[in-house]
């Protein structure tokens, strides 16, 4: 069985070239295995919102926020 940090890697690759229901698929494997991971969530989030699943998308997004409500990319 795959690692969750194999898992997300495969995901976050396959987001960027495009090929979003597979991504999204990495990314709800690699939550399966660990649930609290806020950027798993925030992953999962943006392969719905690339594929128009938006009220998904916000979900994960707040699922991310819920878990870590610091925002680690701000200045």
């Amino acid at each position: 069985m795959p690692d969750v940090r194999e898992l997300v890697k495969k995901g976050k690759t396959l987001l960027v070239e495009g090929n979003f229901e597979d991504a999204l698929a990495y990314f709800e494997q690699a939550l399966l295995l660990s649930q609290n991971d806020p950027d798993i969530w925030n992953q999962k989030g943006a392969a719905l919102r690339s594929l128009g699943r938006y009220d998904e998308a916000l979900e994960c997004f707040n699922k991310s926020l819920e878990i870590d409500p610091a925002d680690k990319y701000s200045s």
